[in-house]
C-alpha cells in the first residue's frame, strides 16, 4: 500500500440487492449445468440420447437467464450515468477484442475487463463481460451457439475480479501484482469452460479425444483433459500472458483513470433537480 493519506471507500455504480444475487445464483447453477453436464449426466440419462441437441438447450436457456440477470441488475440500481459508463467501456472492450483474436489467443480486451471489475465492482462486472462479449460477436461476426456460453463466462470473469479482496485498502505494486495473478488464472479458467462448451460439437467418429455420451465419467474426463492440450493451451497461455502483461505495463494509468471517472460520476448520489426560484420573463 502506498503512503499518505488513506483511500476513500471505492463506490460502486451497481449495489446487488438480494433479488440482484439470487438471480446471479440462479443463472450461475444453470451455467454450471450448460458448461458441465457431460460430466453430471449418467451415461444412460436422456440427456447423453441427445448430446447435438443439448448444447442448443442449454444456449437458448442461457440468453433468456443472462437477460433476466441483466434486467434485475439495472432495476437495483443501474441508474444513467451506470449505463454510460457501460456502454463506453463495452465498446472499447469490444474494439480491442478483434485486434489480436486471430493470434495466439492474444486478446487485450480480457485485462481491461479485469481493471474495469475491480473498479466498479461484481454487478457492474458481469453486466459488463456480458455485453462486451454480445458486442463484439456481433462486430467480428462470431455470433452461434457458443456466444451465450461466452457471454456467461466473460461475465463471471469480469464479475470475478469485482470480488476480490481489499478494493478499498489495497493499492500499488500489490494490487496489480494481484490482479495480474487472477488474470492469468481467470484467462486459464475461461478457456477451459469454453472448451466445455464446444468439445461436445465433436464427432466421435472424428476424434478419440471427443464427448462419447456412452463412455464412462472419468473416460470422458480424460478424453477431455486430452482435446484441452491439443487444441487450446497454446491459446489460453497466449491469451494468459497479454492480460499479465498488459496488466502490469498499464494498470496503473487505467486503474486510476476509472477511478477518477467513478469519483466524478458519482453514482451512488442521488439525482436532484434545484428549483429555480427566479424564472427569467421576456422583457
Amino acid at each position: 500500500m502506498t503512503g499518505g493519506s488513506p483511500p476513500q471507500r471505492q463506490a460502486r455504480a451497481v449495489r446487488l440487492g438480494p433479488r440482484s444475487v439470487a438471480a446471479l445464483v440462479l443463472v450461475g447453477a444453470v451455467g454450471v449445468a450448460g458448461f458441465g453436464w457431460p460430466f453430471l449426466a449418467p451415461p444412460d440419462a436422456s440427456l447423453n440420447a441427445h448430446a447435438e441437441d443439448a448444447p442448443w438447450l442449454f444456449a437458448g436457456v442461457l440468453v433468456l437467464l443472462v437477460a433476466v440477470v441483466a434486467a434485475t441488475i439495472s432495476e437495483s440500481g443501474l441508474g444513467p450515468k451506470a449505463v454510460a459508463m457501460l456502454g463506453v467501456l463495452a465498446a472499447a472492450g469490444a474494439a480491442l477484442r478483434p485486434i489480436g483474436a486471430g493470434t495466439a489467443g492474444l486478446e487485450p480486451m480480457f485485462f481491461l475487463m479485469v481493471l474495469s471489475g475491480r473498479v466498479l465492482g461484481p454487478g457492474f462486472g458481469f453486466a459488463l463481460g456480458s455485453i462486451t462479449m454480445f458486442a463484439s460477436a456481433l462486430l467480428t461476426g462470431g455470433v452461434g451457439p457458443w456466444m451465450p456460453f461466452q457471454m456467461l463466462a466473460m461475465g463471471w470473469f469480469t464479475m470475478g475480479a469485482g470480488l476480490l479482496p481489499g478494493p478499498d485498502r489495497l493499492r500499488g505494486r500489490a494490487e496489480l501484482l494481484m490482479l495480474a495473478a487472477y488474470g492469468f488464472l481467470a484467462a486459464f479458467a475461461y478457456g477451459t469452460v469454453m472448451n466445455l462448451a464446444g468439445w461436445t460439437f465433436m464427432n466421435t467418429l472424428a476424434s478419440n479425444i471427443a464427448f462419447d455420451p456412452d463412455a464412462s465419467v472419468p473416460d470422458n474426463l480424460a478424453r477431455f483433459l486430452a482435446y484441452c492440450l491439443a487444441t487450446s493451451l497454446g491459446w489460453d497461455g497466449g491469451r494468459a500472458a497479454m492480460t499479465v502483461v498488459l496488466t502490469l505495463a498499464l494498470g496503473t494509468p487505467v486503474l486510476r483513470a476509472l477511478r477518477r471517472a467513478t469519483r466524478r460520476a458519482a453514482f451512488e448520489a442521488p439525482v436532484t433537480f434545484a428549483e429555480d426560484d427566479q424564472v427569467s420573463r421576456p422583457t
